[in-house]
């Protein structure tokens, strides 16, 4: 009689043996992602990122080394590991990830001092190995039973049934990668709610100079959780007329996402809100756009509204519920369309004044941010022609006009701190001291760190080496940090994560240099060095 092996009959995910080569190509990506980047990590970012990128490895490795055993009638054992040869790897892999964790301990303090943090201690350090190992666990346990699962499915139903379910997800996968908006819409729902909350201490404005007042045609409740703190915040009376007289309350105008049913029509309802307020009769006019969840950084708006007494009007639209790490990756046309939009209105409705009678029209946004309103000029030329300033904060390797300027900067100057044309026109900004004289004011100041992985990250890390780590590598950035394929783009895209986490002039943390960058392109007439460190010393940093 013909005993017939059941495909279903395996043995259970938690009682197989782990996969030798799946364990050494771990610890390999694992210990790789130790190695010295941007930014410092504790020892639990660093479990996870290291479990996570491990866990990969090991899938990979366990997945080509099940293909090149298959065999018919082969044991299960055999194709996931089996014996007990497992453990003395598991052993040699555990003695290696120690030793790799001691070094990297070392190059973790040194990356710290470079940001001004304290480092770790050896030992805490090594709790970063455990951490690895229970992540990494998880997620192939995690693997396992869904592959489990669908060996089950396969055995009981339609194979045609499995085939048809996935090419559904391969489809709807290649559907939210090729059409980002898509995607970008259907991720907003989840994030939403989170959008309805208030932040504690903001409250309905009383001034009609504000979007949400009782004046304003933008409710209050459509500005979302960003939206409010926007227009709440901003220096008293008592704190602008510490640095000039109080010409006028400060103008803060914007709409929300719930605002209005799309892009054009929320740029509309902003210009209309320019329009209540008397914005346009002010002495400085500011649009931004802004980044994921709609957030403005107000700290160069709270330093123009300082500067010019209070005569300064600011505008913004929100575009996305998302939080700006995901907005970075999806979110790249709405921002741009976002940014569009508004300037377009704004500088049609200026277009109709009296060329003595306009305000003076700056421009900026951070990180996504800046990509939105840079994608409303076609050249610096243009920029100029058009604005009367811009500050854009860590820009992105997707902003197109920086990426040129700084494709082209003048011979001799790094990536991580270029010069273009003698920094008459263009200055980029890393401290205080690059914003000194260059052969007059500025149009454009662009402030990027080297330890910015915001400003360093794109998927060309993948396979191509960056101007950045072919020159020196910056005053923050560890020598000892160079490019590996594949590798480099991981260790970017983790430091993501943490580029606000470190101190002022780093990372991606600007708010002790915004105000001066905007003192750079726009103070008003008569305004000295000194005027700069007196707003710097009364702002918040």
């Amino acid at each position: 009689m013909t005993t017939v092996r059941s495909r279903t009959a395996r043995v259970p995910a938690v009682a197989r043996a782990p996969h030798p080569a799946g364990l050494v190509a771990a610890t390999v990506c694992a210990a790789a992602m130790t190695t010295p980047s941007l930014i410092p990590r504790d020892w639990i970012v660093q479990g996870v990122v290291s479990g996570v990128v491990g866990a990969a490895g090991y899938g990979v490795a366990a997945g080509a080394g099940a293909l090149l055993r298959r065999r018919p009638g082969g044991r299960p054992e055999a194709r996931d590991g089996g014996g007990t040869g497992w453990r003395y790897v598991a052993l040699v892999c555990a003695v290696v990830m120690v030793v790799v964790l001691v070094l990297s301990a070392g190059w973790q303090r040194r990356t710290a001092a470079l940001t001004g943090m304290p480092g770790p201690g050896t030992g805490v350090w090594l709790c970063a190995g455990p951490a690895a190992a229970v992540v990494a666990a998880a997620l192939v346990l995690l693997v396992r039973a869904v592959r489990d699962l669908v060996r089950r499915a396969r055995g009981r139903g339609s194979p045609r049934a499995v085939r048809v379910a996935v090419v559904v997800l391969v489809v709807a996968v290649g559907a939210v990668g090729l059409a980002p908006r898509q995607a970008s819409s259907v991720l907003d729902a989840p994030f939403a709610g989170i959008d309805d909350e208030t932040f504690a201490g903001d409250v309905a404005p009383a001034s009609a100079t504000r979007s949400g007042s009782s004046a304003s045609l933008v409710p209050l409740d459509t500005l979302g959780r960003e939206g409010r703190r926007f227009v709440a915040g901003g220096p008293s009376a008592a704190e602008i007329s510490e640095i000039r007289p109080v010409v006028a309350e400060p103008i803060r105008a914007y709409a929300g996402l719930d605002s209005a049913p799309g892009p054009r029509e929320r740029a509309a309802l902003a210009v209309a809100e320019l329009e209540r307020t008397g914005a346009f009769d002010r002495r400085v006019l500011v649009v931004m756009t802004t980044t994921g969840t709609g957030w403005v950084n107000t700290s160069g708006i709270d330093a123009l509204e300082m500067m010019y007494g209070g005569d300064v009007a600011t505008v913004a639209t929100q575009y996305s519920y998302l939080p700006s790490w995901l907005s970075f990756v999806v979110d790249r046309p709405r921002a741009a369309e976002a940014g569009r939009l508004l300037l377009d209105d704004v500088r049609a409705r200026i277009a109709r004044m009296p060329r003595s009678d306009r305000p003076r029209l700056l421009v900026g946004g951070e990180s996504l941010g800046s990509l939105g309103s840079e994608s409303a000029f076609a050249s610096l030329e243009d920029l100029r022609e058009q604005t009367d300033g811009a500050v854009y904060v860590g820009p992105t390797q997707a902003n197109e006009l920086w990426r040129g300027l700084v494709d082209r900067r003048d011979p001799g100057s790094p990536a991580v701190a270029p010069v273009y044309d003698g920094g008459r026109d263009v200055r980029f900004a890393a401290d205080r001291a690059d914003l000194g004289p260059g052969g007059g004011r500025p149009a454009v100041v662009y402030l990027q760190h080297p330890s910015d992985p915001v400003v360093a990250w794109t998927p060309d890390l993948l396979w191509h080496r960056p101007d950045r780590l072919a020159g020196p590598r910056g005053a923050d950035v560890d020598p000892a940090v160079t490019w590996v394929p594949v590798l480099t783009f991981l260790q970017v895209s983790a430091d993501l994560m943490g580029s606000k986490s470190v101190p002022h002039g780093h990372g991606h943390n600007y708010d002790d240099l915004i105000p001066a960058a905007w003192a750079t392109v726009a103070a008003p007439e008569g305004w000295t060095g000194a005027d700069t460190d007196r707003l710097l010393a009364v702002l918040p940093p």
